[in-house]
């Protein structure tokens, strides 16, 4: 079985950097998901793929996967590029729309 770590991205709807700082290993699906005969829900008889293990940095989460015999694949992370706006950008006379209110 496989695991994959990476640093999650930030949330879009926030403006915090809340969870993305810390890395996360979580096991990749070994066995595909079924539908419950009885009651119809999605259904998976393993339970590793619902561990998610969070680390301080990509090290700890390489070194924890090699300790514990667990095949990986490291995704590199995505750093966002701050966007340089300017409020008085909105009503210079040459953009390329006019402003309109």
């Amino acid at each position: 079985m496989t695991a994959r770590i990476y640093r999650p991205s930030r949330n879009v709807m926030q403006s915090g950097r809340g969870k993305s700082k810390s890395w996360v290993l979580v096991h990749e699906a070994a066995v595909p998901r079924g539908i419950d005969p009885l009651m119809g829900y999605t259904t998976t008889a393993e339970t590793r793929q619902q561990v998610r293990l969070s680390f301080d940095s990509q090290e700890e989460a390489e070194a924890y996967a090699q300790r514990n015999g667990i095949e990986y694949t490291v995704q590199p992370a995505h750093d966002t590029t701050p966007k340089k706006v300017s409020y008085p950008d909105n009503f210079r006379s040459d953009r390329r729309t006019p402003w309109t209110h």
